[in-house]
């Protein structure tokens, strides 16, 4: 054990002296390794950074609610079997309400271009005007499903609602947009035509992604009756339902499917004709995302690290070369076969490890640039990922020194020290 130690240390020594002797050919050979090494921190940086997005805004939605429509919206295009299904009805809503382990459902309307993701209408006041607002109908169990936060104002009453009062509760942007540097509480808007009272306005809504204005806050919302006044034609209806406890998630979804079933006469042997999803279901679909993503990142790198790798070998093949009498001299006062491959494999893994480690700090160093210049991104190190980069900057220098080293090792000596 100890001579091995010994043989270990005189192959470092040696192949540290190999490297500083040759510092242009070395530093070319490693660009490679670094450029690989690099793309694979700051690519799995910027995933990082939007996965945690995507879970805190997925948070910001509740960990105990489930939406209800007739097809499933997130992750595929509807089907025309899917579109021309019946639609949900606020009855069905109200029918949840008396499920055990529910604790508030509502039942909404939503004006807007689904294929843009804007709204439809213009909302004027004086001479102020906003377009592309979002128009929403709700029932007063808005409070109690969505984590919405009120700047100020109030939300309708139920007596309101009864009455369809011609009032609404404006969304951040469309408040300070309509109003700026001035309370809309009490003020009146035109909504197409029509002259409504702003009772309340929302806090800025997270998003997860993008830095600049979220389009949910370019919204208007009315009590449902009210809303119906203003469009009779739109006939869908979300339903959004908050449980007890995250636990009972399965029990409720069960729950909510099987009174579905049976108030849209779906037979046992049919499928269902509606969706029941949970935030999770955005999660889900963004691992799906990444996922595609997670394999160009690993297509990208690998090119660059292949390239890399046949650098290495180039490089060592022809320090083999240059230093055929050095290996014949060494092999003559007593270098065994294993003494040599042991120097040219740590030789290469070393110039891989040099490479893979200016290659995690040019990675890290380009992910601060952009968690400051795109702050929205929050590009964060992973520290598996580094530890991944280190270990197949390694393998890179084991697998494709080997042949260069078992060449120097099976030199003949008498030929090696003749070699010019």
């Amino acid at each position: 054990m100890a001579i091995l130690l010994v043989h270990q240390k005189e192959a470092v020594t040696l192949a540290f002296d190999t490297l500083r002797k040759n510092k242009m050919r070395s530093g070319l050979t490693v660009l490679g390794i670094l450029i690989g090494i690099a793309t694979v921190i700051l690519i799995s940086s910027a995933i990082n950074g939007l996965n945690t997005n995507i879970n805190s805004f997925v948070s910001s939605l509740g960990t105990n609610a489930l939406w209800i429509y007739h097809f499933e919206p997130f992750g595929h295009r509807p089907t025309t079997a899917e579109l021309n299904r019946k639609k949900l009805s606020y009855e069905d809503g109200l029918a949840m309400r008396s499920l055990p382990h529910v604790v508030a459902v509502d039942p909404e309307q939503t004006y807007q271009n689904f294929q843009t993701g804007l709204g439809s209408v213009s909302l004027k006041h004086g001479t102020h005007k906003i377009q592309n607002t979002i128009l929403n109908g709700n029932t007063t169990a808005f409070k109690d499903v969505q984590d919405l936060v009120l700047l100020e104002g109030r939300l309708w009453t139920d007596a309101e609602e009864e009455r369809a009062s011609n009032v609404v509760v404006l969304g951040h942007d469309a408040a300070e947009d309509l109003f700026p540097g001035e309370s809309p509480i009490g003020k009146d808007v035109d909504c197409q035509g029509s002259i409504f009272t702003v009772i309340g306005v929302l806090d800025v809504q997270p998003q997860p992604f993008g830095s600049g204005r979220n389009t949910q806050d370019n919204s208007a919302y009315f009590p449902e009756s009210t809303f119906h006044k203003i469009h009779p034609e739109i006939k869908d209806f979300w339903i959004v339902v908050r449980y007890d406890d995250p636990k009972n998630k399965a029990l409720v979804t069960e729950e909510v499917r099987e009174l579905l079933r049976v108030r849209r006469k779906v037979m046992t042997q049919q499928d269902d004709d509606f969706a029941i999803f949970s935030p999770d279901s955005l999660t889900r679909l963004w691992n799906q995302l990444t996922g595609g993503l997670f394999l160009f990142m690993v297509a990208v790198s690998c090119v660059s690290l292949m390239v890399g790798g046949v650098g290495v070998m180039n490089i060592m093949l022809v320090s083999v070369t240059e230093r055929t009498r050095e290996i014949g001299i060494r092999k003559a006062i007593g270098a065994t076969r294993r003494n040599i491959l042991l120097q040219f494999t740590v030789e290469a893994i070393i110039l891989c490890m040099v490479g893979g480690v200016l290659g995690i700090l040019t990675g890290s160093l380009l992910t601060l640039i952009l968690h400051f210049a795109v702050g929205f991104l929050h590009a964060a190190l992973s520290a598996t990922w580094v530890a991944v980069s280190f270990m197949v900057a390694c393998s890179i220098g084991l697998v494709f020194g080997i042949y260069p080293a078992w060449k120097a090792a099976n030199l003949d000596p008498i030929e090696a020290l003749r070699y010019e």
